[in-house]
C-alpha cells in the first residue's frame, strides 16, 4: 500500500474508531473509565489532594518547567510518595535528587533526554541518557532528530534512537520516542514510528509540550497504524478535558500526557491548563 492509500485507509480507522464515545460519569470515574479502555499513565502537575487515590496509581506526576526549584521537586516527590502516582517526570538536573527522596517508595523517577528541540548529536543522548540511569531515572523520553528526519536521513534518525534505546536496557528502564508530530508531515510520522519501533523502544509519543501543537487523534491513529497492537502510544500536549483523552484512547493511546490532568480527573473545561512543559 503506498503512503496516500495508508493515510487515507488510517482516516477511516479514525473515523470508526471515534464513531463510539466512552459514558463517563463524575470525578474519579472519569479517569477509571478512560483507564478501563486503555490507557495506563496520565501526566500532570496540578493539586495532587484533588486526585482520587485509587486513580493516582495511572498519573505520571509532571513538572518541567525551567523555572522548577529544589523545593518544587520536594514537593512533586511528596506528593507522588503520598498519593501513590506512577511517577515524577523532571528534567535531567533533579533525577538524582527526586531519585533520593523516592528512594524505597516504589514510585520511579522519569526524565527526557534532547529535550525539548532533539538537536543534540546522538553520542551526547547517549551518554545524558547513561548519566540519568546512573542517578535513578527508570524511565527515558527522548526526542528525534526532527532536521534529520526531514533531510531524509532516516539512518541518522535510527541511530540516534537505537543508542538510547541501547542506554535504556542496559538498567532495565523503558524508552520513550518523542516524534514532535506538529512539525512533520504524515509521511515524516510514519516513518518516525516505524524507525522507533525498529529500534525497539517502548512508546511512541506524540509531542514535547513544547512545540507548536500538541497531540491529536488523528496523529496518534496514525501511529497506531504504523507500529501495530504491541506497542506503547502516548498522547501528550493539548489532552486537557476527559473528552480529549477519550478521543485519544479511542485511537490507540496507551498513555496520555497532560498537565491539565486536575481538569480531566474533575471533567471541567480545561480552559487555560497552564501548561508547565
Amino acid at each position: 500500500m503506498n503512503r496516500e492509500a495508508l493515510v487515507e485507509a488510517i482516516t477511516r480507522e479514525v473515523l470508526s474508531a471515534l464513531s463510539t464515545r466512552f459514558d463517563m460519569a463524575e470525578t474519579g470515574d472519569k479517569v477509571r473509565e478512560v483507564v478501563a479502555n486503555g490507557a495506563d499513565r496520565v501526566a500532570f502537575h496540578g493539586e495532587a489532594a484533588d486526585v482520587p487515590l485509587d486513580v493516582a496509581q495511572y498519573i505520571d506526576h509532571t513538572l518541567l518547567a525551567a523555572d522548577a526549584t529544589a523545593e518544587d521537586i520536594d514537593v512533586l516527590c511528596s506528593e507522588a510518595e503520598q498519593y501513590g502516582f506512577a511517577s515524577v517526570c523532571i528534567n535531567p538536573t533533579w533525577v538524582k535528587r527526586a531519585a533520593k527522596n523516592l528512594r524505597g517508595t516504589g514510585v520511579p523517577v522519569c526524565t527526557v533526554i534532547g529535550f525539548p528541540l532533539g538537536a543534540t548529536t546522538t553520542d551526547i543522548k547517549a551518554t545524558e541518557a547513561r548519566k540519568a540511569l546512573r542517578d535513578g531515572a527508570r524511565e527515558i523520553d527522548m526526542v528525534i532528530n526532527i532536521g534529520a528526519l526531514k533531510s531524509g536521513d532516516h539512518e541518522l534518525v535510527y541511530n540516534d534512537i537505537a543508542k538510547v534505546v541501547d542506554a535504556s536496557r542496559e538498567t532495565g528502564a523503558i524508552c520513550k520516542v518523542i516524534l514532535e508530530t506538529a512539525l512533520l508531515t504524515d509521511e515524516e510520522k510514519v516513518i518516525a514510528s516505524a524507525l522507533a519501533k525498529r529500534a525497539k523502544a517502548d512508546f511512541v509519543k506524540t509531542s514535547t509540550g513544547f512545540g507548536p501543537g500538541g497531540a491529536t487523534v488523528y496523529d496518534v491513529a496514525l501511529m497506531r497504524e504504523t507500529v501495530g497492537p504491541d506497542m506503547g502510544i502516548k498522547a501528550s500536549g493539548g489532552v486537557r478535558t476527559a473528552d480529549d483523552a477519550e478521543d485519544m484512547i479511542a485511537a490507540g493511546a496507551t498513555r496520555i500526557g497532560a498537565s491539565a490532568g486536575v481538569q480531566i480527573v474533575g471533567g471541567s473545561d480545561g480552559g487555560d491548563s497552564g501548561e508547565r512543559y
